[in-house]
Order: structure tokens, then C-alpha cells, then sequence
């Protein structure tokens, strides 16, 4: 049974995300142009290295530390999933909270485990007076059924600062 909780410090260790598997094959992506979408084929994979994946625990301390949430979807003694919120708001009214990390294991895709975690996310960013996620998220068509289906919509503001970490993400909110 997945089991959502909010992290604190004392949850975290370097090693917790030694068994999860980011693997993603994306073959086909979604562009978001002049206020249209198009499908186009684009062929890569992602997946974590053991140093990548201990870069993202100290991200989470940082956050944490900061005034931000971890939220995992645990397994048993594994992450099966987990999403991060930034701390702060910003934004020309500062509604926005980013949402800059969701992911499920690739063993557990499918499962809920990502909705699950969206809706945890929203409750936590409400809860810390947010307004809006903005999602700066990968373009697989998949990825972004995904959150096209929770609702988001391309993000009326960009980030700057969000967007050049990733050009290629689609930048999108929905609202709380």
C-alpha cells in the first residue's frame, strides 16, 4: 500500500532514492507555440545516475530547510514517487508556488502514484498561501497528458529563471 507523506529533516537520508528508477524513453514530445500545440518526434531517454540522484536528497534538505515541502509516495521501504515544492512565491501578484519535482518509479508508473502526489502538492501549496503551481515540465506526450489531465494549462506569467533551467519543458500552472 503507497503511503503519501509530508518530510521532515529527520526523514532524510542521502541514500533514499538509491533504489528509484527515473527511467524515461521518450519518442515523441509536445511543443507549445504561438498558442498552439504540436506533436513532434524527438527520440531520448532520461534516467539518473547514482550522483544525480544524491544531488536531488540534497536538494531536498535545502528545501526543506528553506520553508519548502518534500512530499514522497512510499512503498514499503521504498520512495515509489515524490514532489517537491520550492519555497516562496512569486509572480507579478506572487501567486505562483513551482512544483519542481514529480516523479514516479518507472516500475510504479500508472499506479496513481502521480496524482496522488499533484494533489498533495496543491493541498500543501494552498496551505502556504499559493494561489497557482507552475510546472516547468518535460515534454514527453506522455508527461504532458498527464498534467493536462490535473488540469494545468500553459502558464499565463513565465519564469525566466524556471524556463532557461530547461528550455525545453513546457512552462504550465493550474490553479489551486
Amino acid at each position: 500500500m503507497i503511503k503519501i507523506r509530508v518530510l521532515s529533516l529527520n526523514d532524510l537520508t542521502l541514500t533514499m532514492l538509491d533504489s528509484f528508477d527515473r527511467t524515461q524513453h521518450t519518442s515523441r514530445v509536445l511543443t507549445y507555440e504561438k498558442g498552439e500545440w504540436q506533436e513532434k518526434t524527438d527520440y531520448f531517454e532520461d534516467a539518473w545516475s547514482p550522483e544525480e540522484k544524491r544531488t536531488i536528497t540534497d536538494h531536498f534538505y535545502k528545501t526543506i530547510e528553506s520553508g519548502g515541502t518534500v512530499i514522497t509516495a512510499e512503498d514499503g521501504p521504498h520512495i515509489a514517487g515524490f514532489a517537491v515544492l520550492e519555497p516562496g512565491l512569486f509572480g507579478k501578484t506572487a501567486v505562483y508556488q513551482e512544483l519542481s519535482y514529480l516523479h514516479s518509479d518507472r516500475r510504479k508508473r500508472g499506479q496513481g502514484i502521480g496524482r496522488q502526489l499533484f494533489h498533495k502538492a496543491k493541498e500543501e501549496a494552498r496551505a502556504s498561501g499559493a494561489e497557482k503551481l507552475y510546472i516547468g515540465a518535460h515534454p514527453a506526450v506522455e508527461t504532458q497528458h498527464f498534467y493536462r489531465s490535473m488540469g494545468c494549462v500553459p502558464a499565463k506569467e513565465t519564469n525566466e529563471e524556471i524556463y532557461l533551467r530547461e528550455v525545453r519543458d513546457i512552462q504550465l500552472e493550474t490553479d489551486l
